[in-house]
C-alpha cells in the first residue's frame, strides 16, 4: 500500500502540477490586474462587515471556517518537512504560491457564491455546484464531489490526527492510543452538531491559536533580531539555487515549497469555496476578496513564524533526494513539529514544548472539522435529486476512523495519503476555474463599478449575462436584497438603485 499510494503521488505531483499552481495563480493576478494588492483594506474592511441570517454565516465566520482548514499541521508540520526536503528556498516558493494563489482564492470563492444553493435550510456550495451550473458537465461535478469525499473525508484527517499524536507525544508523554480516543469523542460530540455549531467554534477558536502562535514565534525572532537579515537571505539565495550548500536542490526547493504551499493554504485547491458559500453576502465579490485575504494569513503570517523559528535557531535538517545530509542542525528528530518543539524549548524552556503541542492541537484539530464540512457539502450534492441520509452518518463515522487510523500510523504514510487527496483535487478544481474564471472577473467588475458609484453593491447575474445563478434570481432573495438596499439609500438620503 505505501508504494501503490507514494507512486500515485508521484504521478499526481508531477512538474505539470507544479507548474500549473504557479502559471494559474500568475494568470489570474495579471487578469485581476493584482487584486490582492489593489484590493487589500476593502479584504480588511469587509472581514467585519457581513451579517448572518437563519440560512447562512457572516463573512468572518466563512473566514474562520475556511482558516479551520487552512491553518493546520501543514502551518508547522508541514513546513518543516519542506525546509527538510527543499532547503531554505522552499519557503519563498511557498510565499509565492500565497501570494500569487490569493487571486486563485478569489475566483473559486466568488464562483462558490455566484452557483450556490439553499438546500434543507442552508447555504451550500463549492466547486461541483458551479462545475455543474456553470459548465454543465454534470460528471465532472460528480467526479470532484466523490473524490472530495474521499480525500477530505478519509485521506486528509489521518494527517492532521497524526501530527497532534506526535507532539502531545513529544510534550506530555501520552500514548497515541489515548490521543486517538480524545480526539474520536472530541470531534463526534461537535460534528453532530451541524455548520453552525462548526463555525461558532472555530469563530472563537482560530483567531485565539493563529495570533497566540504569530506573537510567540514573533518574540522568538525578536530574541534573535540580529540574524533575520542573513535568514532572508538564505531564503532567497536557496530558491534560485544560489547559496552552495543547497544549489543541487533548488528543483526540489520549488517542488516542495508549491506542494507544502498548495497543502497549507489551500489556494485552488477547492476546499475555500465551500464554507465561503455559507455566508450571507449580497455580492459574490465580497467574499472572494474575504477569501484571498485568509491566503495571506495562513502562508505570509502563520507559516512565515514557523519558518523563521526554525531558520534563525537553527534546529532543522536539509537532506538530498538520495538521503544523504546537506545541513543537519537538530539530528535524532524526524521532520514534522519536533522540529518547532525543540527550536521553542530552547529559546523558551519549560513553555515552548508544551505550547507549540497546544497549538499544533488547536490548528489540526479545527481543520479535521473543516474537512468533515467540505465533504459533508459535497454528499449534500450528491443528496440533491436522490435522498441518501446513510451517506451522511457513513462520513462522519469514515471521518471518525480515518482521524483515529492517522494518530496510531506512521506520519509518513499519512503525509503520503494526505497530499494524494490535496492532488486529485487540485488538478480536477484548478482546470474547472480556468475555463469559468471569466464569470468572476464579470463579478469584479460590477463590484468595482458599483462602489465607485457610492453603492453597497448588491449582485444581479442576468444584469451580467450570467445564466443558472438560480438563488441569486430567487423572489425572497431579491426582496431582501431590495431591502438592504432601500436602508442604505435611505441612510445616505439617495434614491434607492434597482
Amino acid at each position: 500500500m505505501n508504494e501503490l499510494v507514494s507512486t500515485l503521488n508521484g504521478l499526481v505531483w508531477s512538474s505539470a502540477l507544479i507548474y500549473l499552481c504557479l502559471g494559474v495563480g500568475l494568470y489570474f493576478s495579471l487578469r485581476g490586474r493584482f487584486l490582492q494588492v489593489r484590493h487589500f483594506k476593502e479584504m480588511i474592511r469587509l472581514m467585519f462587515t457581513g451579517k448572518t441570517d437563519e440560512h447562512g454565516i457572516t463573512s468572518f465566520q466563512a473566514l474562520t471556517m475556511t482558516l479551520a482548514g487552512r491553518v493546520g499541521t501543514g502551518n508547522i508540520a508541514g513546513v518543516a518537512t519542506a525546509i527538510t526536503f527543499g532547503g531554505p528556498g522552499a519557503v519563498f516558493w511557498m510565499w509565492m504560491v500565497a501570494f500569487l494563489g490569493a487571486s486563485s482564492a478569489f475566483v473559486e470563492s466568488t464562483l462558490g457564491q455566484v452557483y450556490k444553493e439553499k438546500l434543507n435550510g442552508e447555504y451550500r456550495g463549492g466547486p461541483a455546484f458551479y462545475i455543474e451550473r456553470g459548465l454543465g458537465l454534470k460528471w465532472y461535478a460528480w467526479l470532484f464531489a466523490v473524490v472530495t469525499v474521499f480525500a477530505c473525508g478519509l485521506l486528509l484527517p489521518g494527517v492532521q490526527a497524526n501530527s497532534i499524536a506526535s507532539s502531545v507525544n513529544t510534550a506530555f508523554g501520552i500514548d497515541p492510543n489515548v490521543t486517538a480516543a480524545v480526539l474520536a469523542v472530541l470531534i463526534g460530540l461537535i460534528i453532530f452538531g451541524g455548520v453552525k455549531r462548526i463555525a461558532h467554534f472555530t469563530q472563537v477558536v482560530v483567531p485565539f491559536m493563529a495570533l497566540g502562535y504569530i506573537m510567540v514565534a514573533l518574540v522568538i525572532i525578536l530574541l534573535n533580531i540580529e540574524k533575520l537579515p542573513e535568514v532572508v537571505m538564505l531564503i532567497i539565495k536557496s530558491a534560485f539555487g544560489l547559496e552552495a550548500g543547497f544549489g543541487a536542490i533548488v528543483g526540489m526547493a520549488i517542488q516542495w515549497g508549491v506542494k507544502r504551499g498548495v497543502y497549507s493554504n489551500e489556494a485552488g485547491q477547492g476546499t475555500g469555496p465551500h464554507a465561503s458559500s455559507a455566508a450571507a453576502v449580497s455580492h459574490p465579490a465580497k467574499q472572494g476578496l474575504v477569501q484571498g485575504f485568509s491566503v495571506y494569513i495562513d502562508t505570509l503570517f502563520v507559516c512565515s513564524a514557523t519558518a523563521f523559528m526554525l531558520l534563525i535557531t537553527g534546529q532543522y535538517n536539509v537532506q538530498a533526494p538520495d538521503g544523504s545530509a546537506l545541513f543537519t542542525g537538530i539530528a535524532g528528530v524526524a521532520a514534522g513539529p519536533g522540529y518547532v518543539q525543540t527550536a521553542m524549548e530552547n529559546m523558551m524552556p519549560g513553555f515552548g514544548n508544551a505550547f507549540v503541542a497546544l497549538a499544533l492541537f488547536f490548528f489540526a484539530f479545527t481543520t479535521i472539522l473543516a474537512y468533515y464540512y467540505i465533504a459533508e457539502t459535497n454528499i449534500a450534492y450528491i443528496n440533491r435529486k436522490v435522498k441518501r441520509p446513510i451517506l451522511v452518518l457513513l462520513l462522519k463515522i469514515g471521518i471518525i476512523a480515518a482521524t483515529v487510523y492517522g494518530t496510531v500510523h506512521t506520519a509518513t504514510f499519512a503525509w503520503d495519503l494526505g497530499d494524494l487527496g490535496v492532488g486529485l483535487m487540485a488538478w480536477l478544481n484548478i482546470i474547472a476555474i480556468l475555463l469559468m474564471h471569466k464569470v468572476a472577473y464579470k463579478c469584479l467588475k460590477d463590484y468595482e463599478q458599483q462602489l465607485d458609484e457610492g453603492k453597497d453593491p448588491v449582485f444581479h447575474p442576468e444584469k451580467l449575462g450570467i445564466k443558472n445563478a438560480d438563488y441569486w434570481l430567487d423572489e425572497s432573495v431579491v426582496k431582501q436584497l431590495a431591502e438592504q438596499n432601500d436602508k442604505l439609500a435611505s441612510k445616505k438620503g439617495t434614491q434607492p438603485q434597482r
